[in-house]
């Protein structure tokens, strides 16, 4: 779950799909992954779009790496992969949901 609305005030930067960042389908909007964080638009200015609470992704048997196939990117500490509208980050012996 993603924390309600947590601007991000001084991104001037635009994302769209030709801004060289990694994108990645979320929900019902695309976050862009910049400088170790997620972004998406709302309202004319740039959210952060990061997880407010734990998810484990359960029953996740895919092991993601280096040649998984599945689109990496940096997030914060770790690094998350694209996998169905979701961002899986290592955790524990088990996946997390962002």
């Amino acid at each position: 779950m993603a924390v309600p609305h947590q601007e991000h005030p001084t991104h001037e930067h635009n994302h769209g799909p030709t801004c060289g960042h990694p994108e990645i389908a979320h929900g019902d909007h695309v976050d862009y992954a910049h400088d170790g964080h997620l972004h998406k638009a709302h309202s004319g200015h740039w959210d952060e779009c990061e997880p407010g609470e734990h998810v484990s992704h359960s029953g996740h048997a895919h092991e993601h790496g280096p040649h998984c196939g599945h689109p990496a990117m940096e997030h914060g500490d770790h690094v998350d992969y694209a996998h169905d509208g979701h961002r899986h980050a290592k955790h524990d012996g088990h996946w997390d949901d962002h």
